[in-house]
């Protein structure tokens, strides 16, 4: 029996053979831990990353719950795609199961105007 974390693993290996992000539509990551949320755009062509931000970043209020955070991780995820004129991404939540924190940072992003 596989551990959690393992089974993880070979989702994520699973997700990013069919997920690939490019300059046009780069790859919006998504990493969860048991208290904070990260996200990132990157640019696989490069290797780059054009923007990262976590839970931790002073420009996030921590009120509410870690879903209304990772609800706000999003909407600055978009918005930071905006001013790099990126309108649409690829989602890789990172095998992690879409509910929760996860569904929370992708309807936040998609409400404030990133298409994916």
């Amino acid at each position: 029996m596989k551990t959690k974390s393992e089974r993880r693993e070979w989702r994520k290996l699973r997700i990013r053979k069919k997920v690939q992000g490019s300059a046009e539509r780069p790859r919006l990551s998504v990493f969860r831990s048991t208290v904070h949320i990260y996200a990132q755009v990157i640019d696989d062509d490069t290797h780059q990353t054009l923007f990262a931000t976590s839970s931790l970043s002073k420009d996030v209020n921590k009120e509410g719950s870690k879903s209304d955070v990772a609800k706000k991780i999003g909407t600055l995820v978009a918005e930071a795609c905006k001013q790099r004129n990126i309108s649409k991404v690829v989602f890789d939540r990172n095998g992690f199961v879409y509910h929760g924190r996860i569904k929370a940072l992708a309807e936040g992003a998609r409400e404030a105007g990133l298409e994916f």
